[in-house]
Order: structure tokens, then C-alpha cells, then sequence
């Protein structure tokens, strides 16, 4: 019998895996629902309505800064204290020009396929990259625990080779539950779109943009599935997995995060891990540091910025996950089995 096909039919056979299956997708479905019931298909109507309600403001601004102006001049008549109420010019006081009062913010919220979808999948690849941690750590945790593994290797007993041969079927496994989703999410918010927002614009270069985004999105879990797996094979628990999760995201990044910014170290964000999977999945997350100032020829201040690209996203992960799985390779070949 094949190994390959038998352990595909245990992984699909765990109780956990369609359990923690079934909690992802129904997460990933309640998503939709929601974001389907608190958006809006805008009409000529609403349209019509928020220009008004535009124009409302408008005027009440214009009133408003008359008022505050005429006030100012009186104040300064009587020789009133202000206490930096008003400017010492009482003809700065201006209403904002009409076209910075913008319509769009008495709109309904509303779905935009072009300009939002890309941003849907960050949610969609962190939870089922979370589902895939999970089960990938269960998977081969609970064959050392039970002392399954040892059996295992009486019957096949070149260690690498089932090792390897079990992340190869978790990761089939996980692909397969990763690609529909992928395809009903994509279905799902296309359906949204339509009914609940605007598909207007979406150009070749827009699909082929959300594709692509998908497509490192399904990376991500991957990665992730395997980085579960590595830990608890070389913990031989599940637990070694879950625990050091939590040590490097709660302990390690969140307090570090915390003793970076207390020490006002410049870019303190680039020293974290969720950064790097945000822009690996958008391509760039650009920093800023407001304890700098980059002076311009207007007298403007503008932060220093630093760019962290989906490139030195990809490095890091690429190294870390040859670090964990080396050592757990490595693990698995040189201790003893018993």
C-alpha cells in the first residue's frame, strides 16, 4: 500500500482536520455574509441625496465661519481676551472651498471590486494560514504523542522518507481545501460586487492583479502549514507548535514591539514579523517615522519613509522555513525513535 495515499486518507479521516476544516471555511463564509449585508448598491437616488446633503453642509460651514468671524472682530474691537481662539487675522476665517466637501462621504458603504478584493485576501490567507498551522501541527504532533510514529517506522523504516512523504500529503491536503476556497471567495465577492457595490472597471490587469495576490495568499498558507508541521516534529508534540507560536507572537513581537517603541528606534515595525507577511501579500508596505523631518522647498515636514517590499518578505520567509524544516529534518534522522 502506498504511503502517500495512506496518509492522505489519516489526514482526511481526523475528526481535528474537518473540524478545524469546517470552523475555517465557516469563518470565511461569515466574512462574505457580512460584508455582502453592509454594503450597498449605490443608484442615481442616493446620489442625488448626497450631493444635497453635500451642499447642506456647505452652507452651514459658510455660516458658521461667518459667525465665528464676526465674533473674532468684535472680540478684537473690545479688546477681548481670546485665549487662541481666533488668528490675529479675523479675515483668515473661511468656510472650505465647496469641492473639498465631497458627496462621497454621505454615501452608503458600498463595494468596490477594483479597488477593495486585493485587500479581502489578507483575511482570507491569515485564517486559513491559521487553519493549516493548526492541523499541520496536529497531523504529525499527535503521531509522536500516541507513539503512532514509532510504529509507523517499524513497518516503514526509513525515517526521512515517511517524514517527507507525511508534509507531502498534509500539503496536498491543505491545497486542496486552499484552491476551491480561493475560487469561492473570489465567486463570492464577485457576487457582492454585483449586487452590493460596482464591478465597473475591472480590466484584465485588475484580475490579473487579484490573482497573483491569490497566488502568494496560497503561499503564505503553505508556508505556514509546513512551519506547523516542522515544530511539532521536531517537539514531538503538538503543543511545541502551539507554544511556540505563542512565544514569538505574544512574548517575542508583542513585547519587543513595545520595547522598540519605548526606545523610539527608527522603523521599530521592521522588526516585526507581521509586517513582512502584509507586504509580502501586498507587495509593499511603506513605513514612516515622524521623529524625523524631511523639510521641502514649501516648509513642509514630511516623515522618513522606508519601503518593505514582498522581495525581502519572500528571503526571510524562504530562510526561516529552511531553518525550522532543516532542523526537524535533521532531528528526525539523528535522535532516537523510541
Amino acid at each position: 500500500m502506498s504511503l502517500y495515499r495512506t496518509e492522505l486518507r489519516r489526514l482526511a479521516k481526523r475528526r481535528f482536520t474537518r473540524y478545524m476544516t469546517l470552523l475555517g471555511l465557516v469563518v470565511l463564509a461569515a466574512v462574505v455574509v457580512g460584508v455582502f449585508f453592509t454594503n450597498h448598491k449605490i443608484d442615481a437616488g442616493q446620489r442625488a441625496k448626497a450631493e444635497r446633503e453635500a451642499q447642506q453642509q456647505y452652507e452651514f460651514q459658510v455660516r458658521d465661519s461667518e459667525r465665528a468671524r464676526v465674533e473674532c472682530e468684535q472680540a478684537k474691537t473690545a479688546g477681548t481676551p481670546t485665549d487662541g481662539r481666533y488668528p490675529d487675522d479675523c479675515s483668515m476665517i473661511t468656510a472650505p472651498p465647496r469641492e473639498e466637501i465631497r458627496a462621497e462621504w454621505y454615501l452608503p458603504s458600498t463595494f468596490n471590486f477594483r479597488e477593495t478584493f486585493d485587500e479581502t485576501l489578507i483575511p482570507f490567507a491569515a485564517i486559513l494560514a491559521l487553519v493549516g498551522f493548526v492541523i499541520g501541527a496536529s497531523f504529525v504532533g499527535a503521531e509522536w504523542s500516541t507513539g503512532g510514529m514509532m510504529n509507523l517506522l517499524l513497518w516503514r523504516p526509513k525515517r526521512l522518507t515517511v517524514l517527507l512523504t507525511k508534509l507531502a500529503a498534509l500539503l496536498t491536503g491543505i491545497l486542496a481545501v486552499t484552491l476551491p476556497a480561493a475560487v469561492l471567495w473570489f465567486a463570492g465577492f464577485w457576487g457582492v460586487a454585483t449586487f452590493r457595490g460596482t464591478t465597473e472597471k475591472v480590466t484584465s490587469g485588475v484580475m490579473q492583479s487579484a490573482i497573483l495576490t491569490g497566488v502568494r495568499g496560497v503561499v503564505l498558507v503553505l508556508v505556514l502549514t509546513t512551519i506547523g508541521f516542522a515544530l511539532a516534529s521536531l517537539g514531538r508534540h503538538t503543543a511545541m507548535a502551539l507554544g511556540g507560536v505563542v512565544a514569538v507572537m505574544v512574548v517575542g513581537q508583542f513585547g519587543l514591539g513595545i520595547l522598540l517603541s519605548m526606545a523610539n528606534v527608527k522603523f521599530a515595525e521592521a522588526w516585526l514579523l507581521p509586517t513582512y507577511a502584509l507586504a509580502w501579500m501586498t507587495k509593499t508596505v511603506t513605513l514612516q517615522d515622524w521623529n524625523s523631518c524631511n523639510a521641502t522647498f514649501f516648509g513642509e515636514c514630511k516623515p522618513a519613509t522606508m519601503d518593505i517590499t514582498w522581495q525581502q518578505s519572500s528571503v526571510l520567509f524562504s530562510v526561516g522555513l529552511v531553518v525550522i524544516l532543516g532542523a526537524a529534518v535533521w532531528a528526525m534522522r539523528r535522535r532516537d525513535i523510541s
